[in-house]
């Protein structure tokens, strides 16, 4: 699979089919689009390949200069970042609503940033008066024009072709992309989990306010700080589906249990002052069930009593005893707001991720457990008597073994989890679940 290399940002003020536009170069319905303004608040990452060159798509908020409303200034921000980041810009306009004179201050932003190619996008154009009408943009003094309609298509060929010649030649030494692992941030609202991110990153990368719910994509950044390099999948929190009472809330809920499908590590975000909650358990069993990688993190620290002795012991004990029978997790308590143990956290993520590639010998396997599995036999299944005669590990997404067996079928769930455990206790692999395979010797 050919490296990303380049970033192209779409920008434009609220509601004129940046989502819609973002959404038809990834091939995919990543963005959440509707037609309330200001859906879309934060940067939203995707890929996007054509005639050979793959490259990142950034879709933002809808920009207002000099608006005193929270979530438009957070929004500014956002779009100041992404045009930083991207080496080519998409300004997308609404034919059908002429040149506003937000468009005219977006374009002196645009200008300001120096970018060595802007391509001004007239959206919605899909009739020839429309075409007609587009020639108005022109007035922006951005140089050329393409006319498009993102919502069925026709002009984005010529659009994406453009967009790849401005791009900067491709770094043979890129690191695929989809080699780097992903690590998804998941918990209830207003657990901290955009603070989390932005902890980490040194910078707002994603808009954080007192308000539940302000993020509802799933976004990503690539973190590459002390020499980490893994992509953070911020969420919306995921909450109890009897109070999911929209639409937004609806495809946000969505789209973050499929970024939970997408990910290879999950770290459940839980609040440290009140603890492992029913809808805690009821996310990490979405992730247990997708078999992913899982830290858990307990967050706001800092708010948790330090008189109680030993209070950290008995926070750790009570998620333990909320999430038994599962052992193998690593339980942090951090705080993201005074970015408490955040790198311990990072060091556990690095942890976990090498556990997964690490392989056994077949060799030692063998003389380790098989010794093991003499002294405990499997039961005799229908007067049968069940013999393993060779382990091997094999590749997968969660560490793998293939238990070689004269009656595969005759192996029963409880013995299972005794192997199970049995390789937990000679190896590890803290953080992952362990897939069985028993096949016919």
């Amino acid at each position: 699979m050919n490296p990303s290399s380049g970033i192209v940002a779409i920008i434009g003020r609220p509601n004129v089919g940046k989502s819609t536009l973002f959404n038809r170069l990834v091939e995919q319905r990543q963005a959440i689009v509707d037609n309330v303004p200001g859906i879309t608040r934060d940067r939203l990452y995707g890929s996007c390949e054509w005639n050979g060159r793959r490259f990142t798509v950034i879709d933002t908020g809808g920009y207002v200069p000099e608006s005193e409303d929270l979530f438009e200034a957070a929004i500014r921000e956002q779009v100041e970042i992404a045009l930083d980041q991207a080496d080519v810009i998409l300004f997308v306009t609404d034919v059908t609503e002429g040149i506003h004179v937000t468009e005219h201050a977006i374009a002196d932003v645009v200008r300001r940033h120096g970018k060595s190619r802007v391509l001004l996008v007239a959206n919605k154009t899909d009739t020839y008066e429309r075409a007609a009408q587009a020639a108005e943009f022109y007035g922006l003094g951005l140089g050329q024009l393409f006319t498009i309609s993102a919502i069925n298509g026709s002009g984005t060929g010529d659009l994406l072709d453009a967009v790849v010649e401005a791009l900067p030649p491709p770094d043979p030494d890129a690191r695929d992309l989809e080699a780097i692992p992903k690590l998804a941030i998941v918990g209830r609202p207003n657990v901290g989990k955009s603070s989390l991110v932005n902890a980490l990153l040194g910078q707002e990368a994603h808009i954080v306010t007192p308000i539940a719910g302000t993020t509802r994509d799933s976004l990503m950044t690539r973190y590459t700080a002390f020499g980490f390099d893994y992509f953070l999948v911020d969420t919306a929190g995921l909450r109890k589906k009897a109070k999911i009472n929209n639409n937004i809330e609806f495809y946000s809920t969505l789209r973050t249990l499929r970024a939970i499908e997408a990910c290879d590590l999950a770290i459940l975000l839980v609040d440290a002052t009140v603890g492992m909650e029913g809808q805690d358990l009821a996310i990490l069993r979405t992730i247990t069930q997708q078999r992913k990688g899982l830290i858990i993190a307990a967050n706001k620290w800092d708010l948790v009593d330090k008189s109680i002795v030993g209070a950290d012991r008995i926070l750790q004990q009570a998620i333990e005893q909320r999430i038994a029978p599962l052992s193998h997790i690593p339980i942090l308590l951090i705080s993201a707001t005074e970015k408490t143990r955040i790198h311990k956290l990072m060091e556990t993520v690095r942890q976990v991720v090498d556990v997964r590639s690490r392989h056994i010998p077949t060799r030692e396997l063998n003389e380790k457990l098989l010794p093991i599995i003499e002294q405990t036999p499997p039961q005799t299944s229908r007067g049968r008597r069940i013999r393993i005669k060779h382990i091997t590990q094999v590749q997968g997404r969660v560490p793998s073994f293939v238990f070689f067996t004269n009656h595969p079928d005759g192996i029963a769930e409880h013995y299972r989890r005794f192997l199970t455990n049995v390789l937990r206790r000679e190896y590890g692999f803290v953080g992952w679940p362990i897939s069985l395979f028993f096949r016919q010797s």
